[in-house]
C-alpha cells in the first residue's frame, strides 16, 4: 500500500472516530445538515460562518465537517476565542470566488484568528483558483504593492495543529502565519505553476515554535520565507520545487524589525529551485540581527545558488545600492550540503560590508555542477570551514 493509500485510510479512521464520539463529549456540526450546497457555485460563507459560531460557543471539542463535495466559499474569518477548542475535518474541497473584486480589497481568503488548539485535518483540498487574479499582481514591478490574499491566514493561534490538506494555486501566498506560538504543519501540500506571481507555499512572521514536516510545496516563490520575528522554526522532510527555495528574508527594509533567530532545516530536498538556502537582507540603514541558523542533511537537485547569502536584495529591480545592509548576520551553520548545483557558483556569501557576517560554519559541501567545477565566491563573510569542500570553500 502506497504512503497516499495509507494516509487516506488514516483520514477516514479519523473521521470515522470523530462521529463515533459524539457521545464521548465530541459534538460534530455537518455542513451539509446546516444548509451547506456542494455544488461549487453557491457561496456557503454564512453557512460556514455560522457553524464555526456554534461550535467556538459550546464547551468540549466540537468538530465542523465539512463532507465530500465541491463547495465555494468567499472570504471569511473564523475568529475566536472559543469556549472550547474547535477541529475542522476538511473532507472535501473548497473553492475560492474566481471575480477579482473579492480578491483585491482583502488580505484573505479563510482566515483562522485567536485560537487555542484548533486542529484542521482530513485531507480535503482549497482550490484558490488563483489564475484568475494572477495577471493583476504588480509586486514584480512595485515593491509597495498590495499582494494579493493567501489562501490561508493563521493570526494569534496557539498550540495548534494542521494536517494534510492540500492547497492548490493560491492568489497569493498558500498558507500565512502571523502571531502564533506552536504551531504544527504536518503533510500539506501547496502547489501552484512556477510562474505563478507571489505564490509563496508558507510565510512565517512574529511568530515562534513553529514546524513543518513532511510537506511537499511546488509553487511559483519561496516554498518557506521567514520574515522579521521569526523565531525557533523547525523545517524538516520538506521536498522543494519547483519554487525560490527556502529563505530567511527578505530582512532589514523596515525600522525596527523583530531579530530572527533559532531556524533548524534539516532533511529537506530541493528540486529545480531558483535558490535553494537563501539568506537575504536589503542595503538599507535598518538593524536587526540574524543568528542561531542550522541547515544540515540538505540534497540539491539541478539548483541554482544553492548556498547563498544576498545582503543587496531588491525586489523589483530599481533600488538605490550605494548603502550597505544594516542586519548583523552570525553564528549560521551548513552541514551535509550534497547534489548539484545548476550554476556554477554553488556557493555565494555576499555580506554587508558595514555588518560582515560572522561565524559561518562549512562543513561537508559536496556540490557539483556538470558544466565544469563549480567555484564560491565570499565577501565580508568570516568563519570556517572542514570536512569535504566542493566547491573549495572560499571562507
Amino acid at each position: 500500500m502506497g504512503l497516499s493509500a495509507v494516509f487516506h485510510c488514516v483520514c477516514i479512521i479519523f473521521l470515522l472516530a470523530c462521529i463515533a464520539e459524539v457521545g464521548a463529549g465530541k459534538m460534530v456540526f455537518n455542513a451539509v445538515k446546516y444548509g451547506a450546497i456542494a455544488d461549487g457555485k453557491t457561496d456557503n460563507s454564512k453557512v460556514f460562518q455560522n457553524l464555526f459560531n456554534r461550535a467556538c460557543q459550546m464547551e468540549g471539542i466540537n468538530v465542523v465537517l465539512i463532507p465530500l463535495g465541491r463547495y465555494m466559499l468567499g472570504p471569511t474569518v473564523f475568529k475566536g476565542p472559543c469556549k472550547g477548542h474547535v477541529e475542522f475535518l476538511i473532507v472535501g474541497t473548497l473553492l475560492a470566488p474566481t471575480d477579482i473584486a473579492s480578491s483585491l480589497n482583502v488580505d484573505h481568503w479563510i482566515s483562522f484568528q485567536y485560537m487555542d488548539r484548533l486542529v484542521i485535518g482530513g485531507g480535503g483540498s482549497l482550490d484558490g483558483r488563483g489564475s484568475s487574479a494572477w495577471p493583476y499582481n504588480s509586486c514584480s514591478k512595485r515593491p509597495n504593492c498590495k499582494p494579493l490574499p493567501p489562501s490561508l491566514r493563521f493570526d494569534f493561534l496557539t498550540n495548534s495543529w494542521i494536517t494534510g490538506p492540500t492547497l492548490i494555486n493560491s492568489k497569493g501566498v498558500h498558507i500565512n502565519i502571523f502571531g502564533c506560538d506552536g504551531l504544527n504543519l504536518r503533510h500539506v501540500n501547496l502547489i501552484a505553476p512556477a510562474n505563478s506571481p507571489n505564490t509563496d507555499g508558507i510565510h512565517i512572521g512574529s511568530s515562534r515554535n513553529i514546524d513543518i514536516s513532511n510537506a511537499r510545496i511546488a509553487t511559483g516563490d519561496d516554498c518557506v520565507s521567514l520574515g522579521p520575528g521569526s523565531t525557533y522554526i523547525n523545517i524538516t522532510n520538506v521536498i522543494c520545487g519547483p519554487g525560490h527555495g527556502i529563505s530567511v528574508g527578505s530582512l532589514g527594509r523596515s525600522p525596527n524589525e523583530e531579530d530572527v533567530h533559532g531556524v533548524k532545516v534539516r532533511d529537506c530536498t530541493f528540486i529545480g529551485t531558483a535558490n535553494g538556502l537563501r539568506i537575504k537582507t536589503w542595503a538599507l540603514p535598518y538593524a536587526s540581527s540574524v543568528f542561531g541558523l542550522t541547515f544540515e542533511n540538505i540534497i540539491m537537485e539541478h539548483v541554482n545558488n544553492p548556498i547563498i547569502i544576498d545582503q543587496q536584495y531588491c525586489q523589483a529591480g530599481n533600488c538605490q545600492k550605494e548603502g550597505d545592509s544594516q542586519v548583523q548576520i552570525q553564528d549560521v551553520k551548513y552541514r551535509n550540503i550534497r547534489g548539484t548545483s545548476s550554476t556554477k557558483m554553488a556557493v555565494t556569501l555576499k555580506c554587508s560590508r558595514s555588518k560582515p557576517c560572522q561565524k559561518i560554519v562549512l562543513r561537508d559541501i559536496n556540490l557539483f555542477y556538470s558544466g565544469g567545477p563549480a567555484t564560491s565566491s565570499c565577501f565580508y563573510a568570516n568563519g570556517v570551514a572542514y570536512g569535504i569542500q566542493r566547491p573549495p570553500s572560499c571562507i
